[in-house]
């Protein structure tokens, strides 16, 4: 086992070579085919959902932990899935940007087709098992964001990424999807607050998203992959984002007043400093080739890797928020 490599793969996504990969023990590979640098932004939204069910005297911790894991396999499941569908219809071919950030398991070799049906059949079992677990302990109210997850696992590469909608489906899956979820899963209940705090967290998911096709919109118009960056161009598209990043800190006071969250929820303002600086870099023509000061390992994931940096700070500051809103009760 090589734990060092497991650790680096929950930070990075890290390039390795053909001799380096076979060398790899199963679960190594697991993380890197899977991204897992960026589960990040799922563990945050279910502790934001399992955090509120605290709140109301509901937590659970055998619901708690099945949501944690069923998200995250699900998210696994989804990139894996993505990597397939984008490789066998010819999209991450020819040092497609996909192929540039990190490994495609298909396109540089590492699997076969069958292996890699293999890892998301038995991936995406994992995250069915948990969800039929849950709809056991909370009833079948967990079945319609179980399949609506579903849809989302199955066709966000084809046809919702090509059309425009893939941002979208970012806001709704990682708020009120994952975090609504949880608290429903956890509770048996379907809380409107729930929703509208995680639609509010997760709009850092979809910076990063909306950033990663900002990264890549030369890329995807020439592959006809109409993704928002593609529709609005380059410059509105960090226009977007940039609006996005400021709502957020907008948002959380609008809770605040309107009673939805206490006032220690008012602690994501400390993100405010990353926040200006990411918007600073935004608000600037992405540059075509790496910057000196910017790390060789992450390029050209550019204006994705500033907006997860800023997620990872402010969706914590939100984490932090929540614990000492209960802690003070």
């Amino acid at each position: 086992m090589n734990i060092a490599m497991w650790g680096k793969a929950l930070r990075i996504i890290p390039r390795v070579s053909k001799t380096e990969w076979k060398a790899l023990d199963p679960i190594a590979k697991w993380l890197i085919a899977t991204r897992s640098a960026v589960f990040l932004m799922t563990v945050f939204s279910a502790i934001i959902g399992g955090l509120l069910t605290i709140g109301v005297g509901k937590f659970d911790v055998l619901r708690f932990a099945l949501c944690v894991l069923g998200l995250v396999f699900a998210h696994a499941t989804n990139n894996l899935v993505n990597d397939f569908t984008d490789s066998i219809r010819g999209v991450d071919k020819n040092n497609y940007f996909r192929t540039m950030y990190g490994p495609q398991p298909l396109e540089h070799g590492l699997w076969s087709k069958k292996q890699m049906l293999i890892v998301i059949f038995w991936t995406g079992l994992i995250a069915v098992l948990c969800g039929i677990a849950l709809i056991m302990l909370s009833g079948i109210g967990v079945l319609v964001f179980m399949l609506a997850g579903a849809f989302f696992v199955l066709f966000y590469t084809w046809p919702l990424k090509l059309i425009g909608l893939g941002e979208l489906a970012v806001l709704i899956v990682w708020g009120p999807l994952m975090v609504g979820g949880t608290y429903l899963a956890i509770t048996g209940d379907w809380s409107l607050n729930a929703a509208l705090i995680g639609a509010v967290y997760a709009i850092g998911p979809t910076t990063v998203l909306f950033g990663k096709h900002t990264d890549k919109l030369n890329e995807d118009k020439i592959k006809h992959i109409y993704t928002l960056p593609v529709i609005l161009g380059e410059p509105a598209s960090r226009a977007f984002v940039i609006a996005l990043m400021i709502a957020q800190p907008v948002f959380v006071i609008v809770l605040f007043v309107l009673g939805f969250v206490g006032y220690p929820m008012l602690i994501v303002l400390l993100g405010i400093p990353m926040i200006i600086e990411t918007v600073h870099i935004f608000s600037k023509e992405r540059p075509v080739k790496k910057p000196v000061d910017f790390p060789a390992a992450i390029w050209p994931t550019y204006l994705s890797a500033l907006a997860f940096r800023c997620n990872r700070t402010v969706g914590g500051l939100f984490v932090v928020g929540l614990i000492i809103n209960l802690l003070i009760k």
